[in-house]
């Protein structure tokens, strides 16, 4: 909506009668602000503005200002947060996360498609078609976006995520945002507590069986045990520990609950996740221990204990497997990357005669092609040797070196063309499955694979880039944990901004590019940092 410039009708400021109104209308749109926080918003007494202006479609739309930025605004009666209100508040809408290669395209006017979301452990959020939500990028918790849900969760999850997923309605970057400070989005990392904590306006869509005698809290307490014997039998190893227990329950117990029920502590009998491991650990399944302050992790697990040996593992439901296979574990595709020259002002002259100017990108067999015709159109092609071409000031001037301009007559069509392309400027396009191209400057950055020594004199493997290549690094971080049998964590990547870095404990260079060449099938050339991998043993 403000991908272009709008026009401002009037800019006042609002009057106590105003005021008390739009208090009332916040509290009312965002019921889950609290009345401190809805005062905040809009304060007694502090400097609110009205903007009232014209988007670049013609909509007519009202802007709260404060503070010299806009905090909301209104569409045809409906209240809308900006970036930079939900930067103060950001669990205020649920909220979905993407790539950053994808914001330049939200940015642009697009709307957001399904396969550019990136799925968390815990699922999507639940949300209905036309529900107002968030959108925020890989790794910061910062919304960069707001949009209307074109489909619900389970309409999303059915199309395989395929589709459009949201109608975007503003983003950080846009006109809208660049008329207040121009203020980068601040880094919120992911939620560490305790994920039952995100239910608490969240109906259980469980389907309770009506020929089921037991409460709903029978029920959930049920659940609770299975997906926490389920998790313990299946998805977590004696490496994995010590396992903090919102990780547990986050990335794992969620994970395992069966299709149509959805996990909520809140509605169980325990009520709380520490209450619950309490009563495991009583039965002697887990030991539980506080090993920073206010944070508790696994420590310890039984897998012998006859709770977990005799537990059956359920068989997933053909719906079940169908939308398993069609989203969160559709397999992974590489992108197509193809190289790209751009157009320098040191190259115009040679080819604005084809119609291309400054930042023109083109491809390689353009760029041959462009060649071609201006040495036969200026007639340059040796008559003695077809093989030459004669430089005329044009070509001098582009192609060669100061010393060479006196000395250098003619060229072989392989040695201009080869010049020409090491005188363009690198560019390169990036294509995803199911998406539209995108077009970069530079060269793609390669996925990195380093080694590095930690104070306890450990080797710790690093992978950057994978975000460029549309690799989840979280994915990678737990596919690596099962393969190396080795502790991963994810972090933010040191200057890069809106970047993640996978490290892994010890020398998993190996395995990591078996993963990378072998099942995800990246050309190598994409790929630096191999030659770190451990050298075979040489038998005597």
């Amino acid at each position: 909506m403000f991908a272009k410039a709008f026009r401002v009708k009037s800019n006042t400021a609002i009057k106590g009668s105003d005021r008390r109104k739009l208090r009332a209308d916040v509290a009312a749109a965002f019921p889950t602000l609290g009345t401190d926080q809805v005062s905040e918003l809009v304060p007694g007494k502090e400097e609110l503005n009205t903007v009232k202006l014209y988007a670049h479609r013609g909509d007519a739309v009202t802007v709260y200002v404060s503070g010299g930025n806009p905090i909301l605004f209104e569409l045809e009666k409906n209240l809308y947060p900006t970036v930079y209100m939900l930067w103060s508040h950001p669990d205020l809408l649920p909220t979905f996360t993407t790539w950053p290669l994808v914001l330049e395209k939200l940015v642009g006017g697009a709307d957001l498609m399904l396969p550019g979301l990136v799925v968390p452990p815990a699922g999507l959020p639940q949300v209905q078609k036309g529900d107002l939500c968030a959108i925020a990028l890989v790794g910061n918790r910062a919304p960069v976006a707001i949009g209307v849900a074109a489909m619900s969760t389970e309409e999303m999850l059915t199309s395989g995520l395929k589709g459009r997923g949201f109608s975007v309605l503003h983003t950080y970057q846009d006109h809208l945002w660049r008329s207040g400070d121009k203020s980068s989005p601040p880094s919120i990392a992911p939620l560490v507590v305790d994920p039952a904590d995100l239910n608490d306006d969240k109906e259980s869509v469980q389907d309770q069986d009506p020929t089921d005698s037991r409460t709903l809290q029978e029920q959930m307490d049920e659940l609770l045990q299975q997906c926490f014997l389920h998790a313990l039998k299946c998805r977590i190893q004696k490496a994995d520990l010590p396992l903090l227990t919102s990780t547990l329950l986050g990335s794992h117990m969620f994970s395992c609950c069966p299709e149509g029920h959805q996990l909520d502590i809140k509605k169980s009998s325990y009520k709380k996740l520490s209450k619950f491991l309490q009563h495991m650990q009583q039965e002697q399944i887990v030991q539980v221990k506080e090993l920073s302050r206010g944070v508790e992790s696994v420590v310890a697990v039984d897998w012998r204990h006859p709770r977990i040996t005799s537990f059956v593992i359920p068989e997933p439901s053909l719906t079940s497997q169908s939308v398993q296979e069609g989203s969160r574990e559709q397999p992974y595709r590489p992108p197509d990357i193809k190289p790209l020259y751009c157009v320098p002002a040191s190259m115009t002259l040679l080819f604005q005669e084809s119609g291309h100017k400054k930042g023109s990108v083109l491809e390689g067999s353009e760029v041959r092609a462009i060649i071609i015709n201006y040495a036969k159109k200026n007639d340059l092609v040796d008559a003695d040797n077809k093989n030459l071409v004669k430089l005329d000031p044009v070509l001098c001037d582009c192609l060669l070196e100061k010393h060479e301009q006196h000395s250098i007559m003619k060229l072989p069509w392989d040695s201009l063309v080869t010049r020409c392309l090491e005188k363009l400027q690198p560019a390169y396009q990036v294509t995803f499955p199911g998406q539209e191209p995108v077009v970069k400057k530079g060269k793609i950055c390669p996925i990195d694979i380093t080694l590095a020594q930690r104070a306890s004199n450990k080797k710790v493997t690093v992978v950057r880039n994978l975000e460029a290549y549309g690799l989840d690094p979280g994915s990678v971080a737990a596919t690596l944990q099962q393969r190396c049998q080795a502790s991963t964590t994810v972090t933010p990547a040191p200057g890069a901004k809106d970047s993640l870095q996978v490290q892994i404990q010890g020398n998993q260079v190996h395995h990591l590019g078996r993963l990378l060449l072998e099942e995800y099938h990246l050309p190598r050339k994409y790929i630096q940092g191999l030659e770190h991998a451990p050298k075979a043993s040489k038998k005597k």
